[in-house]
């Protein structure tokens, strides 16, 4: 019986053996890789770990926005930063390997422009309600200083870059040459499923929401037209709720739009 246990498990460790010299190393790196990051962001990038061992080193004053610069950051550093150093070290000869290029950048223009204004226009709308001035810019102060506004949307677009790039550069152009075009759907998969906890209807468009962005960077050989794509949505939602709470001008048409320069400029 003893005997037929350990010919039974030599035939298993040479299977493994087998099936693990079978496996593609960028692609195996590059998935393993994505979830150690992930997991990572959400310990090392907590905001409560911050307040509790790191807030002290801060001035009183800014505090708080370190508190969101640091999960900013974070995302960041996790997210770009280091697998797009991990994946040029070790696997990729260019910059356009692992989509860092230029890419096809006419067409990601010519897609911008016509995005972004459909955006700023959304978002101006949404933007007159107040649940939405209650809730953005998420560190409220920054309403009432244009200088902290401005560092904590430039914190809040390294943050983009980072969400960016794990997914729509690192997964999908780490694990093109063993997925091919499927790789769209490989990196949209984690990307869905980091939005469970939203409300449903956005829990269900991130689906096609990370479809439609892995085709776009497909399509443009780059990753970068994903950031203004997303980052866009929240940066503007931002600014209008900044410009409202700054002025008190309510209302969605033109007038109100041209109101809320004047009282401002005033």
């Amino acid at each position: 019986m003893l005997h037929a246990l350990a010919a039974r498990l030599r035939t298993e460790w040479r299977r493994l053996r087998r099936a693990a010299a079978s496996l593609d190393g960028q692609t195996t790196f590059v998935l393993t890789a994505a979830a150690v990051l992930v997991v990572l962001q959400v310990i090392l990038g907590d905001r409560g770990l911050f307040r509790t061992h790191l807030a002290g080193f801060v001035p009183r004053s800014w505090q708080g926005l370190a508190t969101w610069g640091w999960w900013f950051g974070m995302q960041g550093l996790l997210g770009f930063v280091v697998p797009a150093v991990a994946l040029r070290a070790f696997f990729a000869s260019t910059l356009d390997e692992i989509g860092l290029g230029r890419g096809e950048w006419r067409f990601a223009s010519i897609v911008a422009a016509l995005y972004l204004p459909v955006v700023a226009v959304g978002t101006w709308v949404l933007s007159d309600g107040a649940a939405f001035q209650e809730q953005y810019p998420h560190y409220q102060p920054a309403t009432r200083d244009w200088t902290v506004f401005f560092i904590y949307e430039a914190l809040f677009l390294f943050y983009w870059v980072g969400w960016e790039y794990l997914w729509r550069g690192f997964v999908l152009f780490g694990t093109a040459p063993t997925f091919g075009l499927s790789a769209i759907f490989v990196q949209a998969l984690p990307f869905a499923a980091l939005h469970v906890a939203k409300p449903w209807p956005e829990a269900l468009l991130s689906v096609v929401g990370g479809i439609a962005l892995g085709a776009l960077v497909w399509r443009c050989r780059s990753f970068w037209i994903a950031v203004p794509i997303h980052a866009a949505q929240m940066m503007l939602l931002d600014l209008w709720c900044a410009l409202r709470i700054r002025t008190g001008v309510s209302g969605i048409g033109p007038e109100a739009f041209l109101n809320l320069f004047a009282r401002l400029g005033g």
